[in-house]
Order: C-alpha cells, then sequence, then structure tokens
C-alpha cells in the first residue's frame, strides 16, 4: 500500500508544480503571464525533480503509466503491481490538479469566458489537431523519455529490477525539459496518461463557470500515444540486449 501512496502523491505533486505554471500563464489576473513556453518547459522539469525526488525511495518514481507498462514490458517491474501504480497516477494526477484549482480560484473566475485556457491548465490541446499525427508525436516524445529513464535509472541489460532513486531526480527532470523543449510544441507533450487524464477528469466535475468542453474526442491521443511509446522504448532497449 505504501508504494501505492507514494506513487499518488508523487504525480500529485508533479501536476500541482506543472500544470500551476501553466494556470499562472495562460489565467488572467496572475503574475506569471510573461513566462512563455520557457517558463512551461522549466517548470514542468523541476515538477517532475520534485516528484521523482519525493516518491524515489519507497515507489520508485514511475509517475507515468507510460513508464510502468515500459518496465514491465521490459521485465523489470512485477505485472501485478501495474494496475495499483496506474490506478494511483491518476488520482494523483486528479489531486494536484485539485490543487491548481483551489490556488487560482479568483483566476478561474476571471477567466470565465475563455474555455480553452481553462481546459489547457488541465490537459493537453494540440496545436493543430490532426489526431493521427499527434499521435506520432506523443509517440515519439515518450519513447525519448521512456528510453531515457531505462539507462538513467537502470544502465545495462540484466535481471535487476529498475526503480529510479533520488539521485535520478534532476537527470529525469532534464530530460523532460529537453522533450519540452525540443518535441513539446505540437501537442503540448503529455507524455503521460495520467498527467492528461486524471486532470481532464477534474476538469469534467469541477464547477469551473463557463468551462466549456473537456474534449473527449482528443483525450484518447495522450493516453494512447505515451502507452504505446513506453511499450517501443522496452522493446528497443530488449533489442539492443547492452
Amino acid at each position: 500500500m505504501t508504494v501505492y501512496i507514494f506513487e499518488f502523491i508523487g504525480t500529485a505533486l508533479l501536476l500541482l508544480l506543472g500544470n500551476g505554471i501553466v494556470a499562472n500563464i495562460v489565467l488572467k489576473g496572475t503574475k506569471g503571464s510573461d513566462a512563455g513556453w520557457t517558463g512551461i518547459a522549466l517548470a514542468w522539469g523541476i515538477a517532475v525533480f520534485v516528484g521523482v525526488f519525493v516518491s524515489a525511495d519507497v515507489s520508485g518514481s514511475h509517475l507515468n503509466p507510460a513508464v510502468t507498462l515500459g518496465l514491465a514490458t521490459a521485465g523489470k517491474f512485477p505485472w501485478e503491481l501495474v494496475p495499483g501504480y496506474m490506478l494511483a497516477q491518476v488520482m494523483g494526477g486528479m489531486m494536484g490538479n485539485l490543487l491548481v484549482w483551489l490556488t487560482y480560484k479568483k483566476q478561474y473566475e476571471a477567466t470565465e469566458q475563455d474555455p480553452e485556457a481553462m481546459l489547457v491548465t488541465f490537459s493537453t490541446v494540440p496545436a493543430i489537431r490532426s489526431p493521427f499525427w499527434n499521435l506520432v508525436t506523443e509517440t515519439i516524445g515518450t519513447f525519448v523519455l521512456v528510453f531515457g529513464v531505462f539507462y538513467i535509472a537502470g544502465g545495462t541489460i540484466s535481471d535487476e529490477p529498475i526503480k529510479l532513486g533520488a539521485l535520478d531526480a534532476l537527470p529525469v527532470a532534464l530530460l523532460v525539459m529537453g522533450i519540452g523543449f525540443g518535441l513539446g510544441g505540437p501537442t503540448g507533450y503529455a507524455i503521460n496518461p495520467a498527467r492528461d487524464l486524471g486532470p481532464r477528469i477534474m476538469h469534467a466535475i469541477l464547477p469551473l463557470k463557463g468551462k466549456g468542453s473537456s474534449d473527449w474526442n482528443y483525450a484518447w491521443v495522450p493516453i494512447v500515444g505515451p502507452l504505446i511509446g513506453g511499450a517501443l522504448a522496452a522493446w528497443v532497449y530488449l533489442w539492443i540486449g547492452i
């Protein structure tokens, strides 16, 4: 049970700080509207650092169903723990965005005439909507993330399980920053089903005046793309066999 609790806590911190910067930039009445994409990429890296550092020594800091799936596919994580980890991650994403909403409650009220601005503080929205190519983008970005995690946390292939430790927090954070700067523009780089699904559920159920649609027609892309990317990363890691 403890490992699930720390996956929940780590993912909640990830979303609180990550989507907190998005809210600070796009909502009306904040002091951070000039931070721009650089601020978003840096803040998401810091969010990953905090989430990983806090939960690393207990749960291994997956914080992402795509990472959990990739590790299990490579034989580095027990399949019986996968459903509990994924549930904890989605619930952590919900809690993180609940805290974002509470933090920016008055700013959400001031932004009630801009439903898309409110939505992007919860879930990803593509810059150009093209589901197939959005799926490709999410798959590539997540492949880079999970493939990098294998070598940051595990190094060479062996029978030993892989888990992120506290000392891995900084390199994983830098990896996520690099993905944000290099690959994040087309879709907003979910690269994590829990990062998108949990907050999207909260957008649907929270009493946000004028929030508009939660865009469930697009929601499958940031779920399926990252899961494909995580599995592909595991297969390539095993195929290389180093």
